[in-house]
């Protein structure tokens, strides 16, 4: 039998019972672990555990190929919800979507699906939002002024664990956990809609980005980029750790990430140019204001992507 739930006036079926927040990648990104998706349309629906805000919620989500959307909250048993929560432990900070236990499960089927009652299913607004990107920043026009830059590695690098905090402190970078004092000044210019420059490196930097995907995809879709040009050039790049820190801001903008709010919320952890030794892969994370380091165990990474002016 194929479960069905109530969406408003839209019936959602099937529901995937299999799919969870930490197979999706796996899935619709990366092809592993999975049958690969025959098909761009093809939907999956599932439920999750959303702890990302004060308290966790029992959600209803709608999957494919590069869309993501949340369709409907859930009223669920406030202990049930946390006990799901609970049965998982310490997690990383950037991991906060968990899979329904047999117990949800179990109760889904017996109060909500297939005629249920349709009164616990909140459906949620999905309009697209006009993201806030901050005051007009003054325009770029002076090259002259670029003479005298902070001389950021520009190449990629191996960072071992006891070298990342000297580097941080090296150049005033701020990092809640290694650095809490830091604070670089940056000076930024507008140069378009897509783009902006920091005349205190020389950078020139998405406003926006790439959408979480692997390492590998993620350098192909670079090089699809610099095929069509971004902003007219063709030589845009991962930026190295120092280059990445360098956007940190000390403080949270009222978008929530320790970013100018001429960037973007949409990218709150991006890869960069340097990988750790023994193993792993460093990010710079503007959501939690920090440098990390995964083994792969996470999904993948945002992009941001940077050129030398």
């Amino acid at each position: 039998m194929y479960h069905q739930v109530k969406v408003g006036q839209e019936t959602i079926t099937p529901i995937d019972w299999e799919m969870s927040p930490d197979l999706t990648f796996g899935t619709y990104e990366s092809w592993g672990g999975r049958e690969r998706v025959r098909n761009n349309d093809e939907m999956v629906y599932y439920f999750f555990i959303d702890n990302w805000g004060d308290k966790p919620k029992l959600c209803l989500m709608e999957r494919a190929v590069k869309h993501a959307k949340v369709l409907a909250e859930v009223t669920a048993p406030k202990e049930m919800i946390e006990d799901c929560v609970n049965s998982h432990g310490k997690v990383a900070l950037f991991e906060r979507s968990y899979p329904i236990n047999s117990k949800i499960r179990d109760w889904l089927i017996d109060n909500v699906l297939d005629g249920g009652n349709e009164e616990l299913v909140i459906p949620l607004e999905n309009d697209s939002e006009i993201e806030y990107m901050g005051e007009t920043l003054p325009v770029f026009k002076n090259l002259e002024a670029l003479k005298k830059v902070a001389p950021l590695p520009s190449e990629a690098s191996i960072i071992n664990d006891d070298e990342i905090a000297g580097l941080i402190k090296k150049w005033g970078f701020f990092d809640a956990d290694l650095n809490p004092e830091g604070q670089f000044e940056n000076d930024f210019a507008g140069f378009g809609s897509e783009v902006v420059i920091d005349r205190k490196t020389g950078l020139m930097w998405q406003r926006g980005g790439i959408d979480i995907m692997s390492q590998r995809s993620m350098l192909r879709a670079i090089e699809e980029l610099n095929k069509e040009g971004l902003a007219g050039f063709n030589d845009w790049r991962q930026p190295t750790m120092e280059e990445a820190m360098s956007l940190m801001a000390s403080a949270e903008n009222e978008k929530g990430v320790h970013l100018n709010p001429c960037f973007s919320k949409e990218q709150p952890f991006i890869f960069v140019a340097a990988q750790r030794k023994p193993g792993g892969y460093w990010y710079v994370d503007y959501k939690q204001g920090r440098a990390f380091w995964s083994s792969g165990t996470i999904p993948g990474g945002f992009g941001r992507l940077v050129r030398k002016v």
